[in-house]
């Protein structure tokens, strides 16, 4: 009596029949079907072990299904993309999804480089400066207007420089005389500490701190001896060839305040009118 040869799954024998061996385990044809074969995402039938099956993103078809979601030609041998769950040929998917280069206003393909800003896109090669028309690719860029130029193009056209240095201000300039100046490149002539974000002044075209043009070019107050400035109290009172603080013209005598009252000089005196008579009266 010779031995068994039976299917693994429904016990019929395998003697005279195609069979597909699982594992060590031997299948007749339907079961094999039945228990390992792929459902097709297209038309839902099994893919039976003699039929050339295609495979995409853990979706399985068979040959014949494997076609164009719209002119549906065979996609098995030609190239294709995915739209959601559709499958188009290259024709198809350009005409409905693929955008076109704003520079050269051809298609721009499906897998090819391409460079998106504002809405729009170009071929990678199509994407040039402005200026030295040179392709930007993936640097840096500074968009104006409907122009795009590299950073060194746009440093080079637009970008301010420093009166002093002359370097391309990119952050933290000031403002003096309608021009502009690095925070650091702005110091005292006199004394070289910067001068942003405080008080200043200028003699002619050359900038001073507060003290060093004061102890320069200021006049000095006849009663402190303190320069008589534009800051803090700069009103002063000027007669003769002295000048005064407002706060500093006063009396000599009695400290009343003299501002906008007549008074009397004596020698390197200031008198009120009171205290003028009380002298004349000794």
């Amino acid at each position: 009596m010779s031995d068994r040869f039976d299917c693994g799954e429904c016990k019929e024998s395998l003697y005279g029949r195609k069979y597909i061996q699982v594992e060590d385990v031997p299948h007749c044809i339907p079961c094999y079907d039945r228990l390992y074969a792929n459902t097709c995402q297209e038309c839902k039938e099994l893919i039976t072990h003699n039929a050339r099956e295609l495979f995409y993103e853990d979706r399985h078809y068979h040959e014949h299904c494997f076609r164009c979601f719209r002119c549906d030609r065979s996609l098995a041998d030609e190239p294709f993309t995915s739209q959601e769950e559709a499958l188009l040929c290259n024709d198809c998917y350009r005409n409905e999804f693929s955008s076109k280069c704003v520079a050269c206003d051809k298609t721009i393909m499906p897998g090819s480089k391409k460079l998106e800003y504002g809405g729009s896109a170009w071929h990678e090669d199509c994407f040039v400066c402005h200026g030295c028309e040179k392709p930007i690719g993936g640097q840096s860029f500074i968009p104006d207007k409907d122009d795009y130029y590299c950073v060194p193009c746009y440093e080079g056209r637009f970008t301010p420089r420093c009166s002093h240095c002359k370097k391309v201000l990119v952050t933290g300039g000031v403002s003096y005389k309608d021009e502009t100046w690095h925070k650091e490149c702005l110091v005292c002539t006199g004394c070289k500490s910067p001068l942003a974000g405080q008080p200043f002044t200028s003699q002619g075209d050359t900038p001073y701190c507060v003290k060093c043009f004061s102890s320069l070019y200021t006049q000095k107050c006849a009663s402190c001896n303190s320069p008589i400035t534009g800051f803090g109290e700069g009103k002063y009172v000027s007669f003769q060839d002295r000048q005064w603080h407002q706060p500093c013209f006063k009396c000599s005598h009695c400290s009343v305040s003299l501002v906008g009252s007549g008074f009397f000089p004596d020698r390197d005196q200031i008198l009120c009118g009171d205290c003028n008579n009380d002298q004349e009266d000794q």
